[in-house]
């Protein structure tokens, strides 16, 4: 039951009423007040006594003072109790200080060695010496065309990545010497004294913040373009037929090329022909970035044409191993769209294998009609004007990053699986493994490499990067996959291996993929894939593979590249090679 708080304080103020009614009257004194009297006289007496008191002490008193100043060092008496637990706090601060240092000298000294060595690995020399360069020349003399430039690449690329590696080793180790000044010189610190006053790597150096797999610098305003002005009425028809999705983006690239230098409206092929485009790209936004029409699909040509679907002209870049890289399955296959064309027919004798290097001027001279449709084939192999083709966004002018990057749905879906399971600091790795083995192991060197190896190549850029988590896009098999997540341990830490996980209703990453009927679409599970890799920070490439060159290519026109992209374990041969069948 609640007690009320008024009737508390009736009970206090009773308790105090009775206190005060118990207690006994004050006795009357007496008429002769016998005790009072000699009260008196004891207070009078006691007064004298405690002023006499008081007098001696005042006066003896200053007089002690001055006697213990005079015989006494007072400084000292109080020193003598305090110094020595300072003295033995700062010899401990300092000596703790010392062992940091010493400690910190030991990891820089060990640094130092790693970069002494560093210089002195064979495959990254710095300065060749000059019996290095004959031998490269040697070797260039007896080389293709194409592997001379692929030499010359790996050669520079390989000073770069010593050059990049030896500044942030350098950066680090002043920094390292700068936190050993620090340690040495906090014992001495006090709390009158700024931290900044001890400073003494700041004034020289200022920070040292260097970030050794930074973005690439692309030099976008010496890019060379030509603008893309095509008369409406004429049409180039493209053909793409070698290899898979990452193929026929790239031969779709090239067509762009080639119907900008001819004037030309490019026909994207039909879905029964080729692969459903519509779905991983946007190609209004093409027509977009021009700010004209200049690619339309093959349903808006149909319909331009009506019953009398033709190609005027078929005259093919390629003439071997057949015209136009087309052979009659194919030509089977483009009738049966309604299409009626003219005789495949050579424009030069060109080989896929040997392609020729040709120039604007090349293509005009040969493919210069005024029939309203054209067609040239396969263009996939073709070397034309190919310094402009690789700069970033490519040959023609227009207002976006780049003209052929995933549909918007797909690059929502890779930035929300990246959010979920990445983060901003991710490597991305294209693990080629199906086919590869037979592919790799007829081309010099071999690209294909022993999961233990690769495992180390992949150890030493995750180091260079300092990246938490990789990203894994693959078409190996799980016993594969599983040996290297095992192997992939930096510093007594497993790194984790990413793969897009099957589809779960409760995680919401993927859901506008499935709102608009795209799962479980190989050729959207791939863009996808590409993506997330194009959105790395850095990037381990499959060499030999277009799928890892689509990636290269989308990072350089949206300038995610870095400076630690590479092909996995570039320089190196695998440290065992199977035999040929």
């Amino acid at each position: 039951m609640k007690r009320d708080s008024s009737s508390d304080e009736e009970d206090d103020h009773q308790n105090l009423i009775e206190q005060n009614e118990t207690k006994q009257p004050t006795p009357r004194s007496t008429t002769f007040q016998i005790d009072d009297f000699s009260s008196r006289v004891n207070a009078r007496f006691n007064f004298k006594s405690i002023f006499n008191k008081r007098y001696l002490f005042a006066i003896f008193l200053p007089l002690f003072i001055v006697l213990l100043y005079c015989t006494t060092d007072v400084r000292n008496l109080f020193a003598t109790n305090f110094s020595p637990l300072k003295l033995d706090w700062v010899s401990d601060q300092m000596k703790e200080s010392e062992l940091r240092a010493l400690y910190l000298l030991r990891q820089q000294q060990l640094g130092l060695l790693g970069i002494w060595n560093r210089t002195y690995n064979d495959n990254f020399p710095p300065i060749q010496s000059n019996s290095t360069l004959n031998a490269t020349s040697s070797k260039l003399n007896k080389s293709s065309p194409v592997e001379n430039e692929d030499l010359e690449n790996l050669l520079q690329s390989s000073s770069l990545t010593l050059l990049e590696d030896v500044k942030a080793a350098v950066l680090k180790q002043i920094s390292l010497n700068k936190e050993i000044q620090q340690v040495l010189l906090s014992p001495h610190r006090t709390g009158n004294l700024s931290e900044s006053g001890f400073d003494i790597g700041n004034a020289s150096l200022g920070g040292f913040g260097y970030d050794r797999c930074r973005k690439v610098d692309q030099n976008l305003s010496q890019r060379r373009t030509i603008e893309w002005k095509p008369k409406p009425n004429k049409f180039l028809f493209a053909i793409c037929l070698s290899g898979q999705m990452s193929n026929h983006l790239i031969c779709l690239e090239k067509h762009m090329f080639f119907a900008a230098v001819l004037g030309r409206v490019l026909v994207i092929p039909s879905s029964k022909m080729d692969y459903q485009y519509n779905r991983v790209l946007d190609i209004d936004r093409i027509n977009k970035c021009f700010g004209r029409k200049v690619v339309i699909p093959f349903e808006e040509f149909s319909e331009i044409k009506k019953n009398h679907m033709h190609i005027n002209k078929f005259i093919c870049y390629f003439s071997l191993p057949q015209p136009c890289y087309v052979d009659g399955e194919h030509i089977k296959k483009l009738k049966s769209l309604g299409l009626s064309m003219s005789k495949p027919e050579p424009a030069w004798v060109e080989d896929i294998k040997k392609p020729n290097k040709r120039t604007i001027q090349d293509v005009q001279s040969k493919f210069s009609f005024d029939d309203e449709v054209i067609a040239i084939g396969d263009v996939f192999y073709a070397d034309f004007e190919q310094q402009w083709v690789m700069q970033p966004g490519g040959p023609l002018a227009h207002k976006c990053k780049t003209l052929i990057e995933p549909s918007h749905l797909i690059m929502l879906t890779a930035q929300r699986f990246i959010q979920t399971f990445l983060g901003k600091n991710f490597i991305a790795l294209h693990f080629r493994r199906h086919g590869f083995l037979k592919f790799c192991n007829v081309k010099t060197p071999s690209c294909f490499y022993p999961i233990p190896q690769a495992a180390d190549c992949i150890l030493r850029l995750v180091e260079r990067a300092n990246t938490p988590v990789i990203y894994l896009s693959t078409d190996a098999a799980v016993s594969e996959t599983s040996l290297l997540q095992s192997l992939i341990v930096l510093n007594g830490k497993a790194i984790p291996l990413v793969k897009r996980p099957s589809r779960n209703s409760a995680e919401k990453w993927d859901a506008l993929l499935y709102r608009h009927g795209l799962e479980e679409d190989h050729q959207v599970e791939a863009m996808l894939d590409k993506t997330i890799c194009a959105m790395s920070s850095v990037f381990i490439g499959a060499s030999g593979s277009t799928f890892t060159e689509d990636i290269l290519r989308l990072r350089k026109d949206w300038g995610s590249a870095s400076l630690c992209d590479e092909y996995l374990c570039r320089g190196e041969e695998p440290n065992l090679i199977a035999e040929n069948e």
